[in-house]
């Protein structure tokens, strides 16, 4: 049987004596409609941007043979992240803020848990193998040596990884009830937000989230960060004051944006469900889920003369096609 509550506008169905909600409403960044129109405009800029960067990067490392090494196979698998991080968060932001409909149904919901988790599990360890495989080339040149197959059993394993550990999240939140308020703090469905709606035990969620924290956040921050030491360290040890100022700067800007990226999501899931604050939370996760599939491609090949030269070869290429 089902029925609205009174006064609160929450559609319930009954299911074995307790009601249960079939759909939630996100709140979003704003009820403001003028700055609802302008938000529109400018993450509808964004998203174009982060799709047009990340597809000319897919394309330009596909194309371009000298781009086929284990760096820029990991930056391939990374752009298809972000294009999955993003397009699971801004398409339903945008659709939002233009309509003003800011319900989502329950599977729904848990479906946008299941896939943003499952990018940024893959991206953390993403980075901390890349950060690796940067300290392997830079620090121990003369046995870097990759084959084809331990390139394509990463990613596998990457994705596979973070694949299960959305799948355990968004497992463990079907069993959960949510009975009392279906209004969602937040511009998309998320863990924290969504248990603190939860009217019961959401113990082995919090346990859960704690473990995978420590796995994918803590572990690969530790891999990444300890990586970039090496790295640095080595750096420093050049004789050459050009050649240190270009690895240096090269390396530095990689450093800065995974710190950044790291820092927002320890921020976001690695505390007590004491001290959230949801308010904060969904603006620090504008970091994770929208500035980095924008910045990842620019910080991680268009400032590499290996990835310009293809991208030349790929225009020349466009050029030379026949026009109708």
């Amino acid at each position: 049987m089902t029925y609205c509550s009174k006064g609160t506008g929450i559609r319930v169905v009954e299911i074995k004596n307790h009601s249960a909600i079939t759909e939630f409403i996100l709140v979003g960044l704003t009820n403001s409609p003028e700055l609802q129109i302008l938000l529109f405009w400018v993450f509808a800029f964004i998203y174009a941007i982060a799709l047009a960067a990340n597809f000319l990067l897919l394309v330009t490392i596909s194309t371009f043979k000298k781009l086929h090494t284990p760096m820029y196979f990991l930056i391939f698998n990374l752009s298809l992240v972000n294009i999955l991080s993003i397009s699971v968060t801004i398409p339903r932001l945008l659709q939002s803020l233009l309509t003003h409909r800011k319900t989502i149904s329950f599977y729904g919901c848990i479906a946008q848990v299941y896939f943003i988790i499952w990018a940024l599990g893959s991206e953390l360890l993403l980075l901390s193998f890349m950060a690796f495989d940067r300290y392997a080339a830079i620090c121990h040149p003369l046995h870097y040596t990759v084959r084809k197959e331990v390139c394509i059993g990463i990613a596998t394993t990457v994705w596979i990884a973070g694949m299960m550990n959305s799948a355990t999240h968004a497992g463990l939140m079907l069993q959960l009830s949510f009975c009392d308020s279906n209004v969602i703090n937040h511009f998309f469905c998320d863990i924290p937000p969504v248990l603190d709606l939860a009217c019961s035990d959401t113990s082995r969620n919090e346990s859960m989230t704690m473990v995978s924290d420590v796995v994918f956040g803590i572990g690969s921050c530790g891999l990444t960060l300890t990586s970039y030491f090496f790295i640095l360290r080595t750096i420093f040890r050049i004789r050459s004051t050009e050649g240190k100022k270009k690895a240096f700067s090269t390396c530095s800007s990689h450093l800065f944006v995974v710190s950044f990226y790291f820092f927002a999501i320890i921020y976001t899931y690695i505390r007590p469900s004491s001290v959230y604050s949801l308010d904060k939370d969904k603006f620090v996760s504008l970091l994770y889920s929208v500035v980095t599939p924008v910045v990842n491609p620019l910080i991680y090949s268009l400032r590499n003369k290996d990835f310009e030269e293809g991208m030349k070869m790929l225009t020349g290429n466009l050029r030379l096609l026949p026009r109708p």
